[in-house]
């Protein structure tokens, strides 16, 4: 009989240390969510973190675990999955760890298409070591190392996992525990490397800082939930859509100024252009509602299958079967 799984058994018996309201744990309870409708054993599942709140997230799974070094998660985590394709290994990461000191690191991952699943807890701010400003924070953010304002502009994820050729990204609310687990769980069954960015608050030192555009009075409004197959629609009674204008997006009252339903451009994350893909992404919830669902997912050769397709075949070719034969295959003498 085949064995089906709870969110309970891929929890810990650790007791959970982040701090009370911290976004972090909705995004464990939305991952264990996520492993159990997957349905795959622990035993098959590897969580790799580097240094931050976010990487304490392995010590609260039941599964095979990996706390290591600050920014080095994704090079971990491609080892694991190269040296053990069957696992299914997911990376832990937050804006400090993944885009500061990992940013190489993460845009390789991304680059090669390893098989991995990262999810990057975006809260713009360095929470564990007490509130410095992050690659992800605003021009202008002012931090316990930003006193007078940062001078400089932000990373913005998904226009690093474009630039990277990514052909998964997805976003998710924090507190989202009714669909992300779903997001998740498509970012795992993807074949190649996931990139779910997960808009996240930090309730000591930057508290509130989505508020803009996912506060309740306004999420309706600034944000989009995107499906496959489905019309952009959005707003508290479903009557804004987006379309196309020229060559940019445009927010619209459907039945106002001319447009109509037939107007909303309908999505599609499976097309291989990313140009509209990455247009989505960067709505910022100005103009424009922030884009959450799965924004991109298109099929690549995988760097973990590639690479094990081609150590089966060059062993075909090589007649050297160990150390020895292969030290003894080229030219040889014999010193007496």
């Amino acid at each position: 009989m085949e064995q089906t799984y709870q969110p309970k058994d891929y929890k810990s018996a650790q007791s959970v240390r982040w701090c009370p309201g911290c976004g972090d744990h909705g995004i464990l309870n939305s991952l264990h969510k996520a492993m159990a409708l997957l349905g795959i054993p622990p035993h098959q599942t590897a969580v790799i973190s580097g240094i931050g709140c976010s990487s304490r997230l392995p010590y609260y799974m039941n599964t095979y675990g990996f706390h290591t070094i600050h920014g080095r998660g994704a090079a971990i985590a491609t080892g694991v999955k190269v040296a053990n394709p069957d696992l299914t290994v997911w990376l832990a990461t937050g804006d400090g760890d993944c885009l500061a000191i990992g940013g190489n690191h993460f845009i390789h991952a991304v680059r090669r298409n390893v098989n991995i699943n990262i999810i990057l807890m975006n809260n713009r701010i360095y929470g564990l070591t007490k509130g410095q400003y992050s690659p992800t924070s605003a021009r202008g953010f002012v931090s316990k190392s930003s006193p007078y304002g940062t001078v400089e502009d932000p990373f913005r994820p998904a226009e690093l996992t474009f630039g990277a050729r990514g052909r998964f990204f997805a976003r998710v609310i924090d507190v989202d525990v009714k669909t992300a687990p779903e997001i998740l769980k498509a970012a795992a069954l993807h074949q190649g490397t996931s990139v779910v960015e997960t808009l996240q608050n930090c309730v000591i030192f930057n508290d509130g800082i989505h508020d803009n555009v996912l506060g309740r009075e306004v999420r309706a409004e600034r944000t989009i939930y995107l499906q496959q197959g489905k019309k952009m629609i959005f707003g508290k009674d479903n009557d804004k859509g987006l379309v196309q204008d020229g060559f940019q997006l445009k927010a619209v009252t459907i039945g106002q100024d001319g447009y109509t339903l037939d107007d909303v451009l309908v999505h599609d994350a499976t097309i291989e252009d990313p140009t509209l893909h990455l247009k989505l992404a960067l709505m910022d919830g100005t103009d424009l509602p922030v884009a959450l669902g799965i924004i991109r997912q298109v099929e690549a050769p995988t760097y973990d299958e590639e690479v094990k397709n081609q150590i089966i075949s060059v062993k075909e070719k090589k007649t050297a079967r160990t150390l020895k034969e292969f030290l003894m295959s080229g030219d040889v003498w014999e010193v007496k």
